[in-house]
């Protein structure tokens, strides 16, 4: 709905506005357009002709609602009773899933769509899907930019396809589409793929006049001139531009784009403030471009090449628009820090870029979250642990971990990859691939890997000294829509039966409840933004709160999914809230550098605390007893303040940063550092041990009983970028066991008692190659693991005989713990 203002708002009552948009100025300066129902119907009843749409068709909306085809894609589809589909934004940014929900799921028929989307699937997808012989797609209508050129079409084409392919032009001012032209299928279906022949803007459609126009305003008939479009057909049909009140009817919108005139047919040439003069002649820099581009790609070259590349040029433009020399890139332009461009948030030499430079230079993972979506954007794949390799590794090393991502099979044996797809579309091949290159186990390892018989839920189990044999099962999945790094919380309800929700969310904006025996989804909310961060369950337990990366805490009934409240901090929330189980206040700290205490009852915050050092990735930590809450952040503090008041008792200084979340022990609280350290702090604050790993800690550390009585002795669990989860003592940070993962360990172990499986403890951890341990707690002997096909960054949580875990294939698994004997048992029962 939108209020108009009273100047016009009698005008406009009378014509009926249908809709409002903005322009973004490229035909001048920004502006908003409102187009009445009779400017809008005309275009979308002659398209649903000319497309011949039925009720049968699946139209793909792949316009967002800010950009006016939008508006065409819907009412063709309702217009005609035809299925609309509609797909979450972040799925249309990552090529290689969005051709899947496209023709895969949804057989989708009629595609309306920009040639830089189009071009975003790479030629393999275009080919062998989109545009394949076999493609249930009748029409690809192609606008909003300049039509690629009939060879790239073509290129584009695989050969019997009979995808009918249009190329419509048009402008905001004038109600959406002005003209439009579908190139024969004789022209697509031929071999002369040298071709370059521009594609015509077609005749008007219904309702629309178009005229070229020159400098001097005469009307053009051979040669260059400026495109004006005006609406016919009545004095009611007229947009409203800006502030406009009455507009006079068959008022001409100058559009700033230049066309040549040739048979009557109208080329695009370029935007009129691209149009320059050499040698006292016009040249338009879009056409260079647009040569210069077809004939190649950017690439480092010699002078002979230099020479090839000007004389080719010569053939396919006028004199005056042959550049007079070619200036070679030798490398990425940088900035003045010296950096390539390509990384505008990094201070530093991408040669030497480390972990601990990108963080100490200004760049925090928030930036570098933002650059793996530009990079996904861009090269149009995800490529999997990006963010690791940007955190972690070198500029050469990110540049080679995409290019493995786009060419998966240049260095492998596999020659003809299968489009067959695991769960979330995973191509076996790649999970072949990543399994033939595991290195074998070591006795050092602590484990015996037995044969994997299931390539797609791999699993492994051990029995020491008359322990049972473990096997790991999963008993059901929930999809988010995108990767889940954030961790489960499991709220168990015990009335007069004892019933189980799983809260999580993922980077789709989602969050779910999910029942913990059946996985059948309770509800789920769509917050306003990525959700990387755990959930906590209020003390009343009927309220989760959960931080999100628009800045806000959202506390939602547990039941319904329902807003109790939102408060808002001043940056992204990633840290995962703790409950004060004596006031029920919940604290959490955010990207603004702050800490907060919120009282949920009240819907009131109580204190907050500037921490004065970097974002607040970590999750505040309390000691019940002493009422001390301690807080770690990316500036490398580690703080103690008061619980009821949020004043600071001491601080402790580093220079690396902490992604790791502090946590009590019974005389020390512990936490995981990025220099690869995790160190021991008494109450008071004093450094008491430190244990040294091998990389850098994400992890944040566990506390385990030694026994079910010794509390002095208490342990400690964590997980290093090395590979390995240490088991140290928490009193004088000596080793007791070390487990070798072979991938990197991002996650938190969790530990219960394991006195069901015939140990003391049992440990679950989850390393970044997708890979779930179950491990003894006495001595980090392994008693079972399982292959999920996606990375894990999520912590498991483990109820009873059961774990959930996320993963960044966008599920989220429940994966039972089954004695051998019991898996013996449900077989034979099975097969009789």
């Amino acid at each position: 709905e939108y209020s108009a203002p009273s100047a016009w708002r009698c005008r406009a009552g009378l014509v009926g506005l249908a809709y409002v948009l903005h322009t973004s100025g490229t035909t001048g300066l920004p502006k908003a357009v409102k187009v009445p129902h009779q400017c809008i119907v005309p275009n979308i009843t002659h398209l649903r002709s000319l497309f011949q749409i039925t009720a049968s068709d699946v139209i793909f909306m792949a316009s967002p609602l800010t950009f006016d085809p939008s508006v065409v894609e819907i009412f063709l589809a309702l217009s005609s009773g035809a299925c609309l589909l509609i797909v979450p934004t972040l799925i249309k940014r990552i090529p290689s899933k969005l051709v899947n929900v496209l023709f895969t799921n949804h057989k989708t028929t009629v595609l309306q769509a920009t040639p830089t989307l189009l071009a975003r699937f790479g030629r393999n997808i275009l080919q062998g899907v989109l545009l394949s012989e076999a493609s249930p797609l009748r029409v690809l209508a192609l606008g909003g930019e300049a039509c690629p050129p009939l060879s790239l079409l073509r290129s584009w084409r695989q050969q019997g396809n009979a995808t009918r392919v249009f190329n419509l032009y048009g402008i905001t001012e004038v109600s959406c589409w002005a003209s439009c032209y579908e190139i024969p299928a004789s022209q697509l279906a031929t071999t002369t793929t040298t071709d370059g022949s521009s594609v015509h803007l077609g005749t008007p459609l219904m309702g629309t006049t178009m005229e070229v126009k020159d400098e001097r305003g005469c009307v053009v008939t051979e040669g260059e001139g400026q495109v004006f479009v005006w609406l016919s057909g009545g004095e009611r049909r007229v947009c409203y531009l800006g502030d406009e009140t009455e507009v006079v009817p068959g008022t001409m919108r100058r559009t700033g784009d230049w066309v040549e005139v040739k048979n009557s047919h109208l080329y695009f040439v370029g935007r009129r403030d691209r149009l320059v003069k050499r040698h006292g002649q016009q040249v338009h820099l879009d056409a260079v471009q647009r040569v210069s581009y077809s004939r190649g790609h950017l690439t480092p070259f010699p002078r002979d090449l230099q020479r090839e590349i000007l004389h080719s040029l010569s053939k396919l433009l006028p004199s005056q628009g042959v550049p007079d020399t070619l200036i070679p890139l030798r490398m990425l332009p940088t900035s003045t820090h010296g950096t390539p461009s390509l990384c505008p948030f990094w201070g530093l030499t991408c040669a030497s870029l480390t972990l601990t430079t990108f963080l100490l230079s200004g760049g925090d993972s928030l930036q570098c979250l933002r650059l793996c979506d530009d990079v996904a954007s861009s090269v149009g794949v995800a490529p999997a642990a990006l963010l690791e390799v940007l955190l972690s590794g070198s500029f050469s090393d990110v540049v080679s971990h995409v290019a493995t991502a786009l060419f998966p099979f240049e260095n492998s044996e596999i020659t003809e990859p299968t489009t067959k797809g695991l769960p979330n579309e995973m191509p076996l091949s790649r999970l072949a691939t990543k399994e033939s290159s595991k290195k074998p186990s070591t006795d050092s390892q602590r484990e015996t890997l037995t044969s994997r018989k299931d390539l797609h839920l791999q699993t492994t189990e051990r029995s020491d000294a008359g322990a049972p044999l473990l096997n790991l099962h999963v008993r059901w999945t929930s999809d988010t829509g995108r990767c889940v790094d954030a961790s489960p919380v499991l709220l168990v309800t015990i009335n007069d039966h004892t019933s189980v929700m799983v809260y999580i969310g993922s980077h789709s904006h989602r969050f779910q409840a999910v029942d913990f025996s059946t996985g059948d989804l309770r509800w789920e909310r769509v917050l306003g933004g990525r959700i990387e961060s755990s959930a906590v369950v209020s003390r009343c337990g009927h309220f989760i709160a959960v931080g999100c990366y628009d800045g806000q805490v959202y506390f939602l009934c547990a039941d319904t999914g329902g807003t109790h409240w939102v408060f808002s901090t001043g940056d992204a929330v990633k840290s995962c809230p703790a409950v004060d189980m004596l006031t029920g206040w919940v604290v959490i700290g955010s990207h603004d550098g702050c800490v907060y205490a919120l009282d949920l009852e009240a819907r009131h915050c109580i204190w907050t605390h500037p921490c004065g050092g970097g974002g607040v990735f970590s999750s505040p930590c309390f000691h019940p007893s002493l009422r001390q809450l301690y807080v770690a952040t990316l500036g490398g503090r580690l703080l103690s303040l008061n619980a009821d008041t949020g004043a600071p008792l001491w601080m402790h200084s580093s220079e690396k940063p902490f992604f790791s979340s502090p946590r009590c022990c019974h005389s020390h609280v512990c936490i995981g550092s990025v220099d690869g350290n995790l160190y021991g702090f008494s109450h008071a604050g004093e450094k008491v041990w430190q244990f040294s790993t091998g990389g850098p800690i994400f992890s944040s550390p566990c506390p385990m009983l030694g026994t079910q009585t010794d509390v002095a002795n208490q342990r400690v669990l964590c997980g290093s970028h090395d590979g390995c989860v240490y088991c140290v003592n928490g009193s004088d940070g000596t080793l007791v066991w070390r487990f070798q993962t072979g991938a990197r360990v991002f996650s938190c172990p969790f530990a219960v008692n394991g006195s069901r499986w015939g140990c003391t403890s049992l440990v679950v951890v989850s390393s970044t190659d997708g890979t779930v341990w179950l491990l003894d707690g006495d001595d980090g002997a392994l008693r079972a693991s399982l292959q999920l096909p996606g990375e894990l960054f999520s912590s498991p949580v483990l109820w009873q005989d059961s774990l959930v875990v996320g993963c960044r294939n966008d599920l989220v698994y429940c994966v039972d713990i089954i004695k051998q004997k019991e898996l013996n048992t449900d077989s034979d029962s099975g097969g009789s």
